[in-house]
């Protein structure tokens, strides 16, 4: 299965991450989108999981949580967007988060954390990135990919 992941749109949809999320059996937003649009677009490509972050505001945004857990086949993932609010009590094998807008994934307490960066306007000289996630019989895998600007 793969899993797509997004972070960090703020109101602006790459048509070059779009095509590369196409395709996904699920897609992740870990908040900071900026519209009801993106989410909109995403759920055309595949059946979608999103948090609120610390930009999402109205009513749109007020009816997303502040962080989910989900499972996948047979994978337990939590998201939010800010990584330093993680519970460390939290039961999951992966955590996608966003909010730095820098692009990781490293192994922390036991279970996979990944930042697929920023798929939005380019914050300093941070790429423009958005990943994905693989869940089959040999465990988990993951890509984090960057864009050229649009």
């Amino acid at each position: 299965m793969r899993v797509g992941l997004i972070s960090d749109t703020h109101g602006l949809m790459r048509p070059s991450v779009l095509a590369y999320l196409a395709g996904a059996e699920h897609i992740i937003h870990a908040g900071d989108i900026g519209g009801a649009d993106i989410l909109d677009a995403l759920a055309e490509l595949a059946p979608l999981t999103a948090v609120r972050g610390n930009n999402d505001h109205g009513p749109w945004a007020d009816a997303l949580p502040e962080r989910i857990t989900l499972e996948l086949a047979g994978v337990r993932i939590h998201v939010l967007h800010d990584i330093a609010e993680l519970d460390e009590s939290v039961d999951a094998h992966a955590v996608i988060c966003g909010h730095s807008h820098q692009p990781r994934a490293e192994t922390v307490s036991g279970h996979l954390q990944i930042n697929p960066g920023s798929a939005g306007r380019r914050r300093f000289k941070l790429p423009i990135a958005a990943g994905s996630l693989w869940i089959d019989g040999h465990g988990i895998r993951h890509e984090i990919h960057t864009f050229e600007p649009d």
